[in-house]
């Protein structure tokens, strides 16, 4: 078998030649000679499908060894390449319709391996909407999931900000290169995310900005999510396409219900109104409706998406809906009932697996049986002595 690494490097090599896309590197994938591309003939590669132009181009930069150019640029800057042969590449991302050949990052790339919620809408949200977007993403942040927006101004901006605030994770994925910042006056949040959170895009560095590249990044924003939340959002609004590709992927969908009158809230109250969107109005009813899919996150043996409708909830499972307290939540309750603890110290008392240690924390926290406290640390809000966690 073909070493992994030797994969990845010839994939970022075609997905940073100019003039060949997503459809073309699915043609050299589909052949699998990666092994033998490096020294690849135009007319071997137009004999797997490539145009003679593109032919050229895949020949040309596998001599001339552009990549090495740009591993500079990435080293200086800070960016990591992350390809689907590599084993943090997402799970989740995998699932969806053309998933990115190569992700680049800037800041915490263990973001990716935890349970998120995106949070989209209008940029020029109301009093009403930016309120209740910080709320919810605050809510959502601070019991452990992790907040994906794409930095545009409005709403995405505040769901960013208001997770930092709660000192919870958050993904920012850019309709721009990852070392360019879209809009200038988001420079500030753009810094704090790459410090505390991860910066994402699928764009090399270099590439020149322009409008068609924002759409390509909703379906990033939604593959990356358990479940889309859309916050003021008007009829024609670009957060409803991003929730139309998350529907197509079995997410969840949920919508903030607004005013009848108000244009803002139009595309939102139609999610609701048509039966795509779960009403919500607060986290826990996100919790609530994402439960199986996040306990799921790290079962192997079976695809990570499952939608609501269908999913089945396993043995041992925790169940939001379920007043009672399943064995997994018992045990870690009692064990924050001895001390304050993070979820890494939990995983190594409990070797419960991350996505099944975060659903129970979630759903310990949403029935108000623990609350995480600064420092990202657990604590019970059982009294010693109480049976509140056989309830």
């Amino acid at each position: 078998m073909m070493n992994q690494s030797v994969q990845s490097r010839v994939l970022v090599t075609l997905h940073e030649t100019p003039g060949i896309g997503w459809r073309t590197i699915r043609k050299a994938a589909d052949a699998g000679d990666w092994s033998a591309y490096p020294g690849y003939r135009p007319d071997e590669w137009m004999a797997i499908g490539f145009s003679s132009d593109q032919a050229r181009a895949a020949a040309e930069a596998f001599g001339s060894g552009a990549v090495g150019r740009t591993d500079e640029t990435c080293r200086r800057l800070g960016i990591r390449r992350i390809t689907r042969f590599d084993g943090e590449y997402p799970r989740l991302l995998r699932e969806i319709p053309q998933p990115p050949w190569v992700l680049y990052a800037i800041g915490d790339t263990a973001l990716l391996r935890r349970p998120a919620i995106a949070v989209v809408g209008t940029r020029v949200p109301t009093v009403y909407g930016r309120h209740t977007a910080a709320r919810l993403a605050g809510e959502l942040a601070a019991i452990g999931l992790t907040v994906v927006s794409g930095m545009a101004k409005g709403i995405d901006s505040l769901a960013h900000e208001a997770a930092l605030a709660a000192r919870g994770g958050t993904i920012a994925v850019l309709g721009t290169p990852v070392d360019t910042v879209y809009p200038k006056q988001n420079a500030a949040l753009y810094r704090r995310i790459a410090e505390q959170g991860l910066l994402l895009s699928e764009y090399p560095p270099g590439t020149p900005t322009h409008p068609g590249l924002f759409p390509q990044r909703n379906r990033i924003i939604a593959g990356l999510s358990a479940g889309t939340l859309v916050v003021e959002a008007a009829k024609n609004s670009g957060s409803l396409i991003t929730a139309d590709m998350a529907l197509d992927m079995g997410r969840g969908i949920y919508a903030v219900p607004g005013p009848v009158h108000s244009p803002k809230s139009e595309g939102t109250n139609g999610l609701i109104r048509d039966g795509r969107a779960l009403l919500v109005g607060n986290a826990s009813d996100i919790v609530v409706d994402c439960a199986v899919l996040i306990a799921a996150y790290d079962d192997d043996e079976q695809p990570l998406i499952r939608t609501r409708r269908t999913a089945e909830t396993k043995p041992d499972r925790p169940s939001s809906r379920d007043g009672r307290l399943a064995d997994g939540e018992r045990h870690v309750l009692r064990l924050l009932r001895e001390k304050a603890r993070s979820a890494n110290e939990l995983h190594a008392l409990t070797g419960y697996p991350f996505g099944l240690l975060h659903a129970i924390l979630i759903n310990l926290t949403v029935k108000h049986k623990i609350q995480l406290q600064p420092g990202s640390l657990y604590t019970s809000l059982c009294h010693s002595g109480s049976r509140e966690e056989d309830a």
